[in-house]
């Protein structure tokens, strides 16, 4: 559950400042993406956990109102649901810190169990709010099972070998990027782009936010801009994003396996992601702001 208080500016290190208004929305980067990738078309299963606290019933609530799978949402006894405290200013950008509560429980048991929703999906999409052992797991199996694995490295933590050697599609955000490569939060994206490869899928996205993105695909960089909104709150932006991405790429890979023009479909697939992250950014809240497929294939055209 996201808990989202808006203010002018987002404060320096020490320093407090008087917010505004004080909303709370339903939100999870793996609830997030599931959301935005149902409501583009896809059939989604969600693996995960909440708590029995009252936020818990809503979310689950939340995801079924999407048509998501949630046979696999497990509610752990004794655990609160996991959190999201997150600060937007004026203009729409946001700090964010998660407590990842019952998510912070899912063991590869529960994953051993939602085996054949796992092996059965086209991709298994992925997300750092729950234990890197599971998601080692759910890749390895989906992997075994000849599935596409994305994996969104978020929020940004260091993230072991073994999982990202599982990976085809890595999608990250600057600082993201800059934490998986140990080098300062700060870097010009440019030197960023150069050292993407490093860590190692065949394919890494780095999001620049307004700014578009960047892909690092065997080994070759490319730039796609974002098209242009009035942003209003970027939170779930990365998610509907990441969410449109990871049900596009299946085609990338396809196209790629028949010989055929994968370059273009890859570019198709980032501007539609594109413009799925732009449109959140017009709306406040994450589950409430993610587009309808009809919405994301319009603004898409136009940016054209």
């Amino acid at each position: 559950m996201d808990l989202v208080v808006r203010c002018p500016r987002l404060p320096a290190p020490g320093e407090t400042i008087l917010g505004g208004a004080y909303r709370t929305y339903p939100g999870g980067k793996g609830a997030n993406q599931a959301v935005a990738a149902a409501r583009y078309g896809a059939k989604v299963s969600i693996v995960g956990a909440v708590g029995d606290d009252t936020h818990g019933p809503k979310l689950r609530q939340t995801l079924e109102a999407d048509g998501v799978d949630c046979a696999h949402l497990l509610t752990r006894a004794g655990q609160s649901t996991g959190l999201g405290l997150i600060t937007v200013a004026d203009g729409g950008e946001n700090t964010i810190v998660v407590a990842s509560g019952a998510n912070a429980t899912l063991t590869e048991a529960d994953i051993d169990a939602a085996g054949e929703a796992v092996r059965g999906a086209d991709v298994l999409l992925m997300q750092l709010e729950v234990p890197h052992q599971a998601n080692i797991a759910a890749a390895a199996m989906a992997k075994k099972a000849g599935r596409v694995v994305v994996l969104n490295a978020a929020p940004a933590r260091p993230v072991p070998g073994p999982l990202l050697e599982l990976v085809d599609l890595l999608i990250v955000n600057r600082a993201e990027a800059a934490r998986l490569l140990s080098i300062d939060l700060h870097t010009d994206p440019a030197r960023l782009q150069v050292r993407l490869p490093e860590l190692g899928p065949v394919a890494v996205v780095m999001t620049l936010g307004a700014m578009g993105c960047i892909i690092s695909h065997r080994g070759r960089p490319r730039r796609m801009n974002s098209p242009g909104v009035e942003a209003l709150d970027s939170t779930g932006a990365g998610d509907a994003f990441t969410g449109v991405l990871a049900v596009e790429w299946v085609d990338v890979c396809r196209a790629a396996a028949r010989s055929g023009d994968e370059s273009r479909r890859m570019e198709q697939a980032l501007r539609l992601a594109s413009a799925a992250g732009a449109l959140a950014a017009t709306k406040h809240g994450a589950i409430p702001s993610l587009p309808a497929r009809s919405q994301v294939e319009e603004l898409a055209a136009k940016a054209v």
